[in-house]
């Protein structure tokens, strides 16, 4: 295996149900990662399991250039008709397999249409590990070292209050690059994740976001919201941007199949309809099982209530990760985040390392719980299954875990 690959662990995963994960040797871990914001309904969730099953018994690989197939013209009405999409606007889908290959796809079909040569992209966002993707992420130089980026790439601030970066002041930065780096109408587009991810899960104040549209619409440039990480229940509502503010594209993935490599950008007929038929597509783009699952997927997080409880949880979640920031302020500087998507920043005058060997304990002692940013985080993403006793389980672990590495 590479060495290039980071890992939290050496075991290896032998089965999983819900919120925990079974190593080879027996341990049992609970899983406050979700696959890295993956497994929204839990591990092996039966029912998108089953429609898995099923459709492998059907049709394993229909490919999308020589036909439709019916999971994903049945996903696609699902989306459509169930207020799967935050708003009606964006009325035409393209899938694809990764996270990263929609935002390709994402950036290609904004510079298509708006012919203009630009992207803008905010200061501690990550948006993949391809060439274009890797460019255009800033949440670490882990991701770009040693590589030549593209150009054609601006990169602006991201208001980050506990860090001395107001909304007002990102505001004025964004507006002096326009007036000294970049004209506003070269750029193709603004991409931007509603809650920092790898960043540190940092949310946007709504009215960035909105400022953000305005500034879009008088511009003629067109406002991408990678969602990839925030969709699908995972910030307490289907889609962090629902009554916020309106994309012109939809970037989604991770929680959309439970699991399965699917991942897929919504845009309006406007602007889609305007690509010659060959301009996308892909070898495994939408493939049947993962349409199966993600359509199952979809069903369970309506039918079973996962949004709802992605709030109730959450808020215990965050209620008992302040009550552990009171009792150990020497440690714990900021809580924060929406729904099941919380990030703990530790205080500047801990080592350097410690958000990583906080991780480790939190391993050790029966929780796998991921680091995130430059800056000493650690990020609760558990499955929006989760129940009050898991959430109770999870905060003695971190606090055992944080007493450790003291």
């Amino acid at each position: 295996m590479f060495r290039g690959v980071g890992r939290l662990s050496t075991v290896v995963m032998d089965r999983a149900k819900g919120s925990f994960v079974w190593t080879a040797t027996g341990e049992r871990l609970l899983d406050f990662s979700s696959g890295i914001g993956v497994t929204n309904t839990g591990h092996c969730h039966p029912r998108v399991v089953q429609a898995a099953k099923d459709q492998c018994d059907k049709l394993v690989h229909g490919q999308v250039n020589l036909a439709y197939h019916q999971p994903m013209l049945d996903l696609t009405t699902d989306l459509m008709n169930h207020g799967g999409m935050p708003d009606a606007s964006l009325n035409r889908i393209f899938y694809a397999t990764t996270g990263a290959e929609a935002v390709e796809n994402a950036v290609k079909l904004a510079k298509y249409t708006a012919g203009r040569p630009h992207t803008l992209v905010f200061q501690g966002g990550y948006h993949g590990r391809t060439s274009l993707t890797m460019s255009m992420t800033t949440s670490s130089v882990i991701y770009r070292q040693k590589m030549c980026s593209p150009q054609n790439i601006f990169v602006s601030s991201f208001p980050y209050e506990l860090h001395g970066k107001s909304v007002e002041s990102a505001l004025s930065d964004l507006k002096l690059m326009f007036q000294q780096q970049v004209l506003p109408e070269e750029v193709a587009c603004m991409v931007i994740e509603p809650v920092l991810g790898e960043g540190g899960y940092v949310p946007a104040p709504p009215e960035f976001l909105e400022a953000l549209r305005q500034m879009c619409d008088e511009h003629g440039i067109l406002l991408i919201l990678d969602e990839v990480q925030t969709g699908f229940g995972r910030c307490g509502k289907l889609f962090a941007c629902q009554d916020v503010v309106r994309p012109d594209i939809l970037i989604m993935a991770k929680g959309l199949a439970s699991g399965f490599p699917l991942s897929a950008i919504a845009t309006r007929a406007n602007l889609s309809d305007q690509q010659e038929p060959g301009t996308m597509g892909g070898t495994y783009a939408g493939n049947a099982i993962s349409c199966a699952a993600a359509l199952a997927t979809q069903q369970v997080i309506r039918e079973e209530g996962l949004v709802e409880n992605a709030q109730k949880m959450g808020k215990r979640l965050e209620s008992g990760l302040k009550e552990l920031q009171s009792k150990h302020s020497d440690m714990i500087r900021d809580v924060r985040g929406l729904g099941c998507m919380i990030g703990v920043e530790l205080n500047e005058t801990v080592a350097s390392g410690t958000s990583k060997a906080l991780s480790q304990a939190c391993f050790r002692n029966g929780m796998i719980l991921l680091p995130a940013s430059v800056f000493p985080t650690v990020r609760f993403i558990p499955p929006l299954t989760v129940n009050k006793e898991e959430v109770d389980m999870g905060l003695e672990i971190f606090e055992k875990s944080l007493i450790e590495v003291k």
